[in-house]
Parts: C-alpha cells; sequence; structure tokens
C-alpha cells in the first residue's frame, strides 16, 4: 500500500490511485479530474494514510504521521502525473523534497530510466494558476550523495506574483531594493518587517531577519499562540485561515544571512505547518537572497532543521533565470 519516504526531514506517504482505491477512496481515474473534484475524497484520503492508528500517536508528536501524501502515478511511463495533498486536505502546486520522494519511488518501481531526465506534472485545483505545473528532474550525485536536480524554473517576485492584497502590505526600501512590510507578520516581533513574496510554481513569502538569533526556532513555530497567529496568516481563507494578505495562503520563511553563499531558514508552511524542511521553500529563500544581494549567482546553500539544501542560480543581463534545487530521499 502506501510508502513513506524521507527527504531532508520532509516526510511523504506515497500511493498509487489503484492502492488508494482499494481502500474506499473514490478517486477519479484521471489526475485532473481528481484535482477538480479534490474536496470528494481529500480528506478520506489524509485520513486513511496519514492519520495515525489508533492508540499508536506518539506523546508530542504532530496530528499526522507525516507531511503529505503523494498520489501516482497515473501512467506506466513519463511524463508522469501526481497529486500533493497536504494534511489538511488541500492541493500544492509544487513541492520540492515531495517531487524528489515521488522520484525516489518511481526509480525504486524501475519506471524511469537510470541516468536519463524525465518530466513530473503536478495536478491542483487552484483556479487562477495554470494547471499541471511541470517540473524537470535529472538524476545526479552531489558530495557522495545520489538524488536529483529539480529544475524549478524562472521564480517572479512581488505582491502580484503571489496574490497578496490589502492595505496591511505596503512597500520598503532593503539594500536598495524595494521589499514589502507585512503588517500581520510585523506585528508579532518587530524585525520581522522586511519580507520578499517568491512565486517558484507556488507561492512563498521570505522574511529577512537581521541575525541568527531573530529567527524562530523551529519548537517555537508549534507553540501557542504562535502557531495559531502563523496558521492565520499562510492558510488559505476558509482553510482554517484568514487568506490576508494572500487569499490563496501563503507558505511563509524567515532567513538569516550566515555567509556570502549560505543562508540558514525557518518553514511554515500553508496546508501543514511548521516544517522541518522544504524544497520550494529553499528556492524561495536562496530567489530572495539574491534578490535583496545577501548571496550571488552560482551555488547556494540553505540551511533548515531538517537537512541542507544545495541550490544552483542561473543569472542572465541582470535577472534570475534558473532556479535548481538537488534532493535526494529515502525509504523508511
Amino acid at each position: 500500500m502506501a510508502q513513506f519516504y524521507d527527504a531532508r526531514g520532509n516526510i511523504y506517504a506515497v500511493i498509487a490511485p489503484q492502492a488508494l482505491c482499494q481502500l474506499g477512496v473514490a478517486l477519479p481515474a484521471l489526475a485532473a479530474d481528481a484535482a477538480r473534484l479534490r474536496q470528494n475524497w481529500a480528506t478520506q484520503a489524509i485520513a486513511a494514510i496519514c492519520d495515525w492508528p489508533a492508540g499508536q500517536r506518539p506523546q508530542g508528536a504532530k496530528a499526522h504521521r507525516c507531511d503529505g501524501l503523494l498520489i501516482g502515478p497515473f501512467q506506466d511511463a513519463a511524463p508522469f502525473d501526481v497529486l500533493i495533498v497536504n494534511t489538511d486536505g488541500t492541493l500544492a502546486e509544487r513541492s520540492g523534497n515531495g517531487l524528489t520522494i515521488f522520484a525516489q519511488s518511481l526509480t525504486d518501481h524501475g519506471l524511469v530510466t537510470p541516468h536519463l531526465g524525465f518530466e513530473l506534472r503536478v495536478h491542483h485545483d487552484h483556479l487562477d494558476l495554470p494547471t499541471p505545473v511541470a517540473t524537470t528532474l535529472d538524476p545526479a550525485t552531489v558530495e557522495g550523495v545520489s538524488g536529483f536536480w529539480l529544475d524549478i524554473g524562472r521564480p517572479r517576485f512581488g505582491p502580484t506574483a503571489v496574490g497578496a492584497t490589502g492595505p496591511g502590505v505596503t512597500p520598503v526600501a532593503f539594500n536598495s531594493k524595494q521589499i514589502h512590510r507585512i503588517g500581520r507578520l510585523a506585528e508579532l516581533r518587530p524585525d520581522w518587517n522586511h519580507s520578499v513574496f517568491v512565486r517558484v510554481g507556488n507561492p512563498h513569502c521570505v522574511t529577512l531577519v537581521p541575525s541568527i538569533d531573530a529567527l524562530p526556532s523551529f519548537e517555537q513555530l508549534h507553540e501557542s499562540p504562535l502557531n495559531e497567529a502563523l496558521t492565520a496568516i499562510a492558510f488559505a481563507a476558509g482553510e482554517l485561515g484568514s487568506g490576508d494578505p494572500c487569499p490563496p495562503g501563503v507558505n511563509l520563511q524567515w532567513a538569516a544571512r550566515i555567509s556570502s553563499n549560505r543562508i540558514m531558514a525557518r518553514v511554515f508552511e500553508r496546508g501543514e505547518g511548521p516544517t522541518a524542511s522544504s524544497g520550494t521553500s529553499a528556492s524561495a529563500v536562496a530567489s530572495a537572497a539574491w534578490f535583496c544581494g545577501w548571496v550571488d549567482a552560482g551555488r547556494v546553500e540553505v540551511v533548515m532543521p531538517g537537512g541542507t539544501a544545495p541550490l544552483d542560480l542561473r543569472e542572465q543581463a541582470g535577472q534570475l533565470v534558473q532556479v535548481r534545487l538537488f534532493g535526494a530521499a529515502h525509504r523508511q
């Protein structure tokens, strides 16, 4: 049935559509139809796969035994369709660690040709965005670790890129760049007042802080009342959140500069909450750091509680034209 994989502390369950149907989940046969009708089956799928079995939840553990559910493949050959289901039953447009895990699962089952690249297509139900979101993956070895380079593509910056609205979003200057102050974040802590909106397939809000000490700890992100306040900001309107400043919700990160090519970050995902690591969050953090002059194009590392993500930033004519993320996963 479902298999569980770990990528930098991010744990996803992977299950084939047919296996999910055998558990009584009425999943449509096509990924596009399943995404469009996700409210009919997603909550049931999360309960069947991601909930702890009765009496087996360890003391102090999260409400779910994994960070999300990957459903696929819907085909026997590339390009492969996949659904990324958050534990609140919503669909994600992209997940770096999730796609790394899915690619490793395809490799383990002999569905991809060794050493050759392939494409994954994520279907979602966000009506204002293109679907599916395609990502090319290339098998590679980095510092002795076998994994995949994910082509995240060209990031977009600013409120319009993520659908941020409202009077709480105000322009501010930072290192000669115009970024934004998010009122609801700045109200929580006074040094959370410089944020960069970034879209890397999914929406992000990266808050730049003056030092590592200004980062929230992974434990603090779980604690009340901070957790509830961040949930209201990050989660979509009507999905436990307020949709302010982004009605579809937004992934939150905090970033502090360690050195010229190394950034430390914390992550609070929409639809999930505090996360030990996130591939698209690492991509957004590296992109925001480049935008504000903290890092140059080339190899950049983003350090998160779950591990360090290597990234490759490519610049052309003063523009960031491509972000690549390296990921590796193993079966639990």
